[in-house]
């Protein structure tokens, strides 16, 4: 038999898919992150839920409020969107249908961020506090089998879901749905930057080192452009109009404009400026399509729409935005340095309730704050020990229940997209459904987290060029005060202490009555 090229099996996973969740049909539009393909259902009731989870290429599912996400890793999913964008799209064209939209990541929902944002995301309509209802006091679930756990895991997810929708927390993913699209140039930008980093310290390629800065920091100089149109899309405005107002926040220019006493500069706010500036934009807009006449409507809206956001921009949003981006830094700073282990266990500790909760998205704009203020974010290698912790909890799962070959041929599958930053499977397959290991788990990051504190606060700052990737994918983007041996160090030993103390409490506190044998068969 002639094996799969990798286009012909990303096809068959693309063609299995489709009649899974209800048929081209029920496809309204189509999206992908690092790791998920993200759809837009009609009637989410239509989809095959279990045979679904069976498929091979399937690691995980996560229905949210407003898209179902299938987890397929990355790379395989930046394929198969595509392909199964293409199969909704030739149905529509077949049927006269309304084709779903392709796969534009500026759709994208999540999360995540970071990294951790997928783990990240796709725990975001989980609770921790739900963690009771998965054991009971000892530890003891009714059903281990991977069968039995991915049931109660649906059923913590569901319960979720119903309490999520707080304004809050839609404001905080709407965030996301900024920030999201944004991780690929990122990351790729941030490999670029840290390879060219390498070469200048190696005194390797000097004539191609200039070309890799101009590649790596281009885009970062452009950052808030693409803030303001993701911002103007995701709030219901012109995108285009957005990227337009924030672009001013950039433009060399704003040094011949003073405003409360002081000298703008490009780039002042950030970020977070350009945010600001997009969402007035977004709202000035729609009120002049309210009051002017559709004669005029497209002279008048745009010129006013620019005109009345650049100057709350120039004359007032970068100044309050600047004050607030300083402020990040600053707070970032004297944390790691005044706090060190303590803050990096509590970070480490609480980053996966803090998902759970909605919360995390909060953190994505900080994130881009500080990668545009000093090349990269210190809080990311931290909250990035969580994962480890899972890691090290589902091992104990693993050798302690020798008996149980079908959990642990789950956890076996999962594990090594849990070592590269996807936790979804681990989280939703065998810890959060178990209840007590997904406490020990956390616990297991906060050692981690202290860990990369403690030599923070020594000098030995870890900090990542991008959002996104964590576990071992996070390697490659790591950057330092120090030399990158060094910061490779400090991050590798977070994860092996991640792994050791979620491992070990697992193992002896987060089993209890779990720790049985199987039942001696009748002779």
């Amino acid at each position: 038999m002639t094996p799969m090229t990798p286009h012909s099996k990303d096809q068959a996973t693309a063609a299995a898919l489709l009649p899974l969740v209800g048929g081209p049909g029920n496809v309204t539009a189509v999206a992908h992150c690092m790791t998920r393909l993200r759809l837009t259902l009609r009637d989410p009731s239509l989809v095959q839920d279990a045979p679904l989870r069976a498929l091979p290429a399937v690691l995980g599912v996560v229905d949210d409020d407003t898209t179902y996400q299938i987890v397929l890793g990355p790379g395989t999913v930046a394929r198969v969107t595509p392909l199964f964008a293409a199969l909704v799209a030739e149905h529509a064209t077949t049927t006269g249908g309304q084709a779903a939209t392709g796969p534009d990541t500026t759709n994208t929902h999540t999360t995540h961020t970071t990294h951790t944002t997928d783990t990240a995301d796709a725990t975001d309509t989980a609770d921790a506090t739900d963690t009771t209802g998965a054991a009971d006091a000892t530890g003891a679930t009714d059903d281990l089998t991977p069968a039995g756990l991915a049931a109660r895991g649906a059923a913590i997810k569901a319960a979720r879901k119903t309490r999520n929708a707080t304004p809050a927390k839609r404001f905080l993913r709407r965030l996301a749905n900024i920030f999201v699209p944004l991780i690929p140039a990122l990351i790729g930008c941030g490999v670029i930057a840290g390879l060219n980093g390498l070469l200048v310290n190696l005194r390797l390629l000097p004539a191609l080192t200039p070309a890799l800065t101009a590649i790596a920091s281009g885009f970062m100089a452009l950052i808030a452009v693409f803030v303001g149109y993701n911002t103007a899309k995701e709030f219901g405005g012109t995108p285009i109009l957005g990227g337009a107002a924030a672009a001013v926040v950039v433009f060399p220019g704003v040094t011949h404009i003073t405003a409360f006493g002081q000298q703008l500069a490009p780039g002042q706010g950030g970020v977070l400026g350009a945010l600001a500036a997009a969402a007035l934009a977004v709202q000035v807009e729609k009120a002049c399509r309210r009051r002017v006449p559709e004669a005029l409507d497209v002279l008048v809206t745009p010129t006013v729409t620019v005109l009345v956001s650049g100057l709350a921009t120039v004359y007032g949003l970068m100044f309050v935005a600047g004050e607030v981006s300083t402020a990040i830094g600053a707070g970032a700073d004297r944390l790691l340095a005044h706090g060190g282990a303590a803050a990096g266990f509590v970070l480490g500790g609480l980053f996966l309730p803090l998902v759970m909760l909605g919360l995390h998205q909060a953190l994505i704009p900080i994130h881009a704050t500080l990668i545009e203020q000093s090349g990269y974010t210190v809080l990311l290698p931290i909250l990035a020990m969580a994962g480890a912790g899972q890691v090290g909890a589902a091992l104990a799962v693993f050798v302690r229940l020798r008996h149980d070959t079908a959990l642990r041929r789950t956890i076996r599958s999962a594990l090594p997209a849990g070592l590269l930053g996807v936790g979804e499977p681990l989280i939703y397959g065998v810890s959060l459904p178990l209840g007590r290991p997904f406490v020990t788990a956390c616990v297991g990051g906060a050692f981690g987290g202290g860990f990369v504190g403690l030599f923070g606060m020594l000098g030995d700052t870890v900090g990542s060029t991008a959002i996104g990737p964590s576990g071992w994918a996070l390697f490659p983007l790591l950057a330092g005060d120090r030399g990158l041996g060094t910061t490779v160090a400090v991050y590798a030993g977070g994860l092996l202490t991640g792994y050791v103390a979620g491992f070990l409490l697992t193992y002896f506190f987060g089993l209890g009555e779990l720790r049985r044998e199987p039942p001696i068969s009748p002779a």
